[in-house]
């Protein structure tokens, strides 16, 4: 799950809430003030941190389909290796002393399904595209005489297989058990160590199984406060979280994603490039595995790791959301609470951002001024956390709500006006570009073509896939090279809807007279003004149901596994109206079993990870659900500057349809099969009891029968519930490895038991009794301000110095110097400004994290090459800051590139 730019807004925004990672123990590592002496002597080089949990999808795809090396894997056996290796490296630098919760994504919420859905008939769509511009390619350099190596079939080739319910990710659960056996067996570090494991097969995202995990332990009585937390994972999302978990020693630790790594010879093609050879087999469909140097299988530098400390975090904004003359009395919890809800409103995986709400204009920035300009009017607070088990969503203020979105709608025609004067400057621009570009490579044979340049993406790819070639017919390595890298640049230019001229006339003009009847009738083909009326409402209502969904998700629970967003657009700011006459409850139920959300969110190009009898369902023409996989893919591109950017105007899926259809053909399936689709618990794993330290609590599990044994947290430093695991009881010391080249397990010291976490019985949303609040280092004068976006004219702000007390801890917002992370010009020809764009043209093929999605209505910032914030700021030296230790941020820190 992912909110669109958010992390690289909120670093530039509040620069000392990340601190690098360190991986070696450096001198003056572990000053983190422990506290006691056995968390001294467990410190790593990042200080004491108890529990690290792993969001495993941040894990499996880049080791799945890597962006950083020519060679990538060809097997599963090859992904699975790479994930021992990127697991062992997240261990060596949290290195926890208490627990490792490992949590793979299991079946999804509908809600999440059509997302899902969405980006695999793209990437299927992406796949064709590639594949017919990969053939005329070979073909001209057959033509050339210009060998190139020939296609070839690999293990590894469909990444949709990362989904609950394939074979794939049946067999990662097994190398996974493998991996916690092994490690707890042989590595020194791990003594000690629980260590929960949470497959596919249990239902829930990831992340979120995580945080109910969290949300059920604080809620027992012995539950430490102040217990240190590291979650690890690639999506934004995951800050939201933490701070909705309201635990204050929460560190997110991630890669650097913001600074370039890529060496050059490493050529990143799309993640999600495929094709079909028949079938039942699939091919990668790119080409084969090579360098230019060396075999090398990692031929690029890691990446850093750095850590987001939520504390820091949590200074910066009660200093940023500070009401001036409150009404009520001020409760950071509940500010940190409308802060999660309100960011809501730039979408997510679950709901589209509301139209004039971009992060790349500096939404959020105006969602903060109109809360802290609105709180008054509204009456306090708009979320009550506290009341989220209420049927009827007491937790929201609906009638505060509204005055909020009416505030917010005073900026939205502005907004708009500026959007479309932006981007008919930007094409303008190109446009010319183009022009000039073309009149310098043909001067002197302009008679030849008296019409002009034709300003295509023909015209553009041309002046990039030219280049220079080895005239020896015989070196098949540069060839291939050239011709990955002349596809690379193909495609890119493709996605740039205005470079490639694909840009479509604007019949809606938004923000222009009688904009929002020209939207209805172009989206919706409604133009009475009874029928948009009654349209209007609908759509209002069901978005108001999604926020509340999403509301009760992140901070408690899934509402409803059924429920979804019946559109593909949000409504207007200025469409809130009349709130309070929408009852909004939701349906607890059960979610999907694997198989049903893989015949939900696959496209017929990816059926092959289906059993056979459901693959038959979607190639049978008569089929009950065969409308539900359209051949020809629609997308909706207004508005949007790049082409992964667009909505996919898919049918919906009718649940009730899609379930009377697989269960004619369930008798069908296979035992091996039946097991892939069914739901199981979660495990835990560790060192036989009689080696544990704190061992008392599952002594008397190894003898125990299928009643559920209740552990004592105040000896297992863990609450819940044990039963048996029948397949551990009957292994007798032996597990085989399931990786090829792998060594069995022939004297296994490790016990596993089926894990069940404790129901939270309320939602706790404060900081607990008797947690340590570290000395509090940010001040007022360090909270970058800025106009918003949609006050002053063109894309850069006015310039201005903004008052900081400490030089070196300067945020350079609003200067026109050059961007420290830019390397080069951006398709504006000017680095100016406040580093890369978020949609800048040199993302346009680095989309592959799941926090890195384009808007309902986005056509990327008009400034590219200009981002949100300056990127020179004092990092932090030690990644946990002790506890009541005046050192702060500690150490002289260093400056980081940001890209």
């Amino acid at each position: 799950m992912g909110v669109p730019s958010f992390y690289k807004w909120l670093v530039g925004k509040y620069p000392n809430i990340v601190v690098p990672a360190k991986e070696e123990d450096e001198a003056g590592a572990g000053t983190s003030s422990p506290s006691s002496r056995g968390d001294e002597q467990a410190a790593g080089p990042n200080g004491v941190y108890h529990n690290l949990y792993l969001d495993m999808n941040g894990i499996i795809h880049p080791c799945f389909h890597p962006e950083d090396q020519v060679y990538p894997p060809k097997t599963f056996d090859e992904v699975f290796a790479a994930m021992f290796e990127y697991i062992d490296r997240l261990f060596h630098v949290v290195r926890p002393t208490k627990l490792l919760y490992l949590a793979v994504d299991g079946v999804a919420p509908r809600a999440k399904m059509n997302q899902q859905r969405s980006r695999r008939f793209k990437a299927a769509k992406d796949a064709k595209d590639a594949e017919l511009e990969e053939k005329i390619l070979r073909e001209k350099f057959r033509a050339e005489g210009r060998e190139v190596q020939p296609r070839e079939t690999y293990e590894v080739s469909d990444p949709n297989v990362i989904t609950p319910g394939t074979e794939f990710m049946e067999k990662l659960s097994k190398a996974l058990e493998y991996y916690i056996r092994s490690r707890l067996n042989s590595d020194p570090g791990w003594k000690g160590i629980k260590v929960i494991l949470s497959d596919s097969n249990v239902p829930g995202e990831g992340e979120h199984k995580i945080m109910s995990f969290i949300r059920g332990q604080r809620s027992l009585e012995n539950y430490d406060p102040n217990t240190r937390h590291c979650l690890y994972g690639l999506d934004a999302d995951l800050i939201m979280l933490a701070l909705a978990s309201h635990e204050l020693h929460f560190s997110i630790l991630r890669e650097d994603a913001l600074r370039p790594t890529q060496p050059e010879n490493c050529i990143h093609l799309s993640k999600e490039l495929f094709k079909t050879e028949d079938s039942s087999r699939k091919c990668r469909g790119w080409f084969p595995r090579m360098t230019e140097t060396t075999p090398s299988r990692d031929m690029s530098p890691k990446k850093p790791y750095q850590f987001l400390n939520l504390w820091v975090l949590r200074e910066y904004l009660e200093l940023d959301l500070k009401i001036p003359n409150p009404v009520v009395k001020t409760d950071i919890e509940r500010l940190i609470d409308d802060f999660i809800f309100i960011c809501f409103l730039t979408g997510n995986d679950f709901i589209p951002h509301i139209p004039s709400v971009e992060i790349h204009e500096g939404a959020i920035d105006l969602l903060l001024e109109v809360y802290k300009q609105a709180f008054n009017k509204m009456g306090g607070y708009i979320v009550s956390t506290e009341k989220l088990k209420d049927k009827h969503a007491a937790y929201l203020k609906v009638s505060r709500l509204e005055k909020f979105f009416h505030e917010l709608s005073l900026c939205e025609e502005k907004i708009f006006l500026k959007r479309y004067e932006l981007r008919e400057r930007l094409q303008r621009n190109l446009v010319r570009r183009a022009a000039e570009e073309w009149k310098e490579r043909n001067y002197g044979n302009m008679e030849e073509n008296p019409d002009g340049p034709d300003l295509t993406v023909k015209s553009f790819s041309t002046n990039c896939s030219m280049s220079t070639y080895s005239q020896d017919k015989s070196d098949v390595t540069a060839n291939t090279l050239e011709l990955r890298r002349n596809l690379k640049d193909t495609l890119r230019n493709k996605q740039d809807l205005i470079k490639s001229g694909a840009c479509k006339h604007d019949a809606i003009r938004l923000g222009f007279a009688g904009w929002k009847s020209r939207f209805y009738r172009e989206k919706f083909g409604v133009e009475k003004c009874n029928e948009v009326g009654k349209l209007k409402n609908d759509i209002v209502q069901k978005y108001l149901e999604g926020l509340c969904w999403v509301l009760r998700y992140y901070f408690a629970d899934v509402p409803s596994w059924s429920w979804y967003y019946p559109f593909y657009y949000a409504p207007f700011a200025s469409d809130f109206k009349g709130l309070s006459q929408f009852k909004i409850s939701f349906t607890a139920d059960k979610p999907l079993r694997p198989f049903d959300q893989l015949m939900a969110v696959l496209p017929k190009e990816s059926s092959c990870a289906l059993p056979k009898c459901y693959r038959e369902l979607i190639e049978n023409e008569e089929s009950l659900i065969q409308k539900f996989y359209p051949s020809d893919l629609q997308i909706d591109t207004h508005g949007k500057r790049f082409l992964w950017q667009s909505i996919a105007l898919l049918p919906f899926i009718d649940e009730k349809v899609l379930i009377l259809a697989t269960k004619t053909v369930e008798d069908k399936l296979a035992v091996h099969e039946i097991n892939r689709n069914t739901v199981r618990q979660e495990k835990i794993f560790l060192r036989n009891s009689n080696t544990m330290p704190n061992g008392p609590a599952f002594v008397q599990t190894s003898d125990c029968s299928s009643k559920k044994l209740l552990l004592d947290p105040s000896t297992s430093e863990l609450g819940g519930w044990l039963s048996p695991d029948d397949e551990d009881s009957v292994r007798c010391g032996f597990f085989r490895s399931p990786i090829r080249d792998r060594q069995d397990i022939r004297n296994d010291q490790t016990i596993s038991f089926l894990f069940s976490n404790p129901e939270p019985v309320q939602i706790v949303p404060r900081l607990l009794d008797h947690v340590k609040k570290p000395e509090k280092t940010i001040t007022e004068s360090e909270i970058s301000k800025r106009p918003l976006w949609h006050t002053y004219p063109g894309c850069r702000p006015p310039e201005t110095i903004p008052t900081v007390a400490e030089p070196q801890l300067t945020i350079s917002g609003f200067g026109r110097g050059r961007g420290r992370a830019i390397a080069a010009e951006t398709v504006l020809g000017s680095g100016r400004g406040y580093g890369r764009s978020f949609h800048g043209a040199d993302t346009a093929q680095s989309r592959g994290s799941r926090n890195d999605r384009g808007g309902a209505y986005a056509f990327g910032s008009a400034c590219a090459g200009r981002g949100e914030y300056g990127a020179a700021f004092q990092r932090q030296q030690t990644a946990w800051r002790p506890v009541g230790n005046s050192g702060g941020r500690g150490g002289s820190g260093s400056e980081q590139r940001r890209g």
